[in-house]
């Protein structure tokens, strides 16, 4: 398993364009992605999953993947995170 932690940089957070995106960006690999934050855990590739953890501006999101390409998608992951959140 691999894992990062962002910090939401978006005003809005993760609202519907960027949470569409991210799942656009997770469902590129095939290992498992979670997303979590404020004790809940959402799978990275199910977009009303990641909406409805209501993350905002300032929020810590830990992103972790565990699959055959995992350290694949956690550096695509992260640099998604870094140009769009």
């Amino acid at each position: 398993m691999t894992k990062f932690e962002y910090e939401i940089k978006d005003e809005i957070g993760i609202h519907a364009r960027p949470a569409g995106l991210l799942v656009k960006e997770a469902k590129k690999y095939e290992s498992q992605i979670t997303v979590s934050a404020h004790g809940k855990t959402a799978a990275a590739k199910k977009l009303m999953a990641i909406m409805s953890m209501g993350v905002k501006c300032k929020d810590t999101v830990t992103v972790e993947a565990q699959g055959p390409d995992e350290e694949a998608a956690i550096a695509g992951l992260k640099a998604f995170f870094e140009a769009n959140l």
